[in-house]
């Protein structure tokens, strides 16, 4: 978050999060995705709805205990930074690819 936002200047208003959570997280959803606004110093505006990823009846539900947290995942809604990343990732990789610049 703060590469995005110091270094290329997106605001807020063109950030969105969401949660992927486990079907153990269902019943502190509420507090994680809080953490994850925290942590990434969003407001709720910020949050798209989670996903909850339920258990199949084969997983023997093993998962229990790993990723308190589940995981986030953060957008970024702006054609400038996208072209401004793929330019570094060329600049930086020496390579020329002119349809990824748009």
């Amino acid at each position: 978050m703060r590469f995005l936002r110091e270094c290329l200047g997106v605001p807020d208003e063109r950030i969105r999060v969401n949660c992927n959570l486990f079907a153990d997280h269902l019943a502190r959803q509420e507090q994680i995705e809080q953490f994850w606004l925290d942590t990434l110093d969003l407001s709720r505006s910020r949050m798209c709805k989670s996903v909850v990823n339920v258990y199949s009846k084969y997983s023997q539900k093993k998962r229990r205990g790993l990723l308190p947290y589940g995981t986030t995942r953060v957008t970024v809604h702006s054609v400038r930074v996208v072209q401004h990343i793929y330019g570094a990732i060329q600049e930086y990789g020496g390579f020329d690819r002119p349809e990824w610049l748009g």
